[in-house]
């Protein structure tokens, strides 16, 4: 009877955690930038249960074979491009993400180009930090400026101002999801070539079918382990009150 609790528990778990991640892109779907993600699933093998006698051990029987969430993955398809009027909204249409400095020195990677000006003349995204450039934090001093297409930025006078740093995560680097679409990382490789565009933004690349689909199996998957579990609970009860009126 252990095996049933084993495995509806798990499953319960397991359904929770999916539903928390779906319920996250949902609320997300909305964010310039946002990555999906997804809950990968890995089973136990089958435990061997065994008994150590007389100075070696015996195979007496199985465990349950139990559902664990082995990680939850990030989705980094691109999305679609979002055309606007501000020359500060940009956004990669290759591989990569831009850099920017927070407030605590640390850098964050993010797909979201949703960029303003600070009152210093710096391109920032607002609440986070300064973006970042090949040489440090960009001054653009106004709205009068120009992009090409590799990140260049070039002032009202055509003056080099700087040019955007787009990197990815290094192979082997430890990457972890932030809020908002942000990530940070223990190292990063520049794309050598990058392909950005202003004037507009990149949107999530959140599949609300896709994700309104997996939450009816997530919620359905979730009543089922939890009315498994009820009736498991009920059948030890009444197994525990026979064996108690026998005695």
């Amino acid at each position: 009877m252990l095996r049933g609790y084993y495995s509806a528990a798990s499953g319960i778990l397991v359904q929770q955690r999916n539903l928390n991640v779906i319920g996250n892109n949902i609320t997300n779907a909305s964010t310039v930038g946002y990555r999906a993600q997804r809950v990968i699933q890995s089973t136990f093998d089958q435990e061997v249960v065994s008994r150590y006698e007389n100075g070696k051990y015996t195979t007496i029987g199985t465990g349950s074979q139990t559902n664990v969430v082995d990680t939850v993955e990030t989705n980094f398809n691109e999305s679609s491009i979002y055309e606007t009027e501000n020359p500060f909204d940009m956004a990669i249409i290759s591989e990569g993400f831009f850099n920017v400095s927070g407030d605590n020195g640390q850098t964050f990677l993010t797909r979201n180009g949703c960029f303003n000006i600070d009152a210093q003349g710096y391109l920032v995204l607002d609440g986070i930090g300064r973006v970042q450039g090949e040489n440090g934090d960009i001054y653009i001093g106004g709205s009068d400026f120009s992009m090409d297409s590799l990140g260049n930025i070039y002032d009202i006078n055509g003056n080099f101002a700087g040019k955007l740093r787009i990197t990815i995560p290094a192979e082997e680097a430890q990457t972890i999801k932030m809020e908002n679409g942000l990530f940070v990382t223990d190292n990063v490789t520049d794309v050598e070539v990058p392909k950005v565009i202003n004037y507009g933004y990149e949107r999530s690349n959140v599949d609300m079918n896709d994700e309104y689909t997996r939450l009816i199996e997530a919620q359905a998957a979730f009543k089922a382990c939890s009315t498994a579990l009820s009736m498991i609970d009920q059948m030890n009860g009444k197994a525990v009150t026979s064996i108690a009126s026998v005695n």
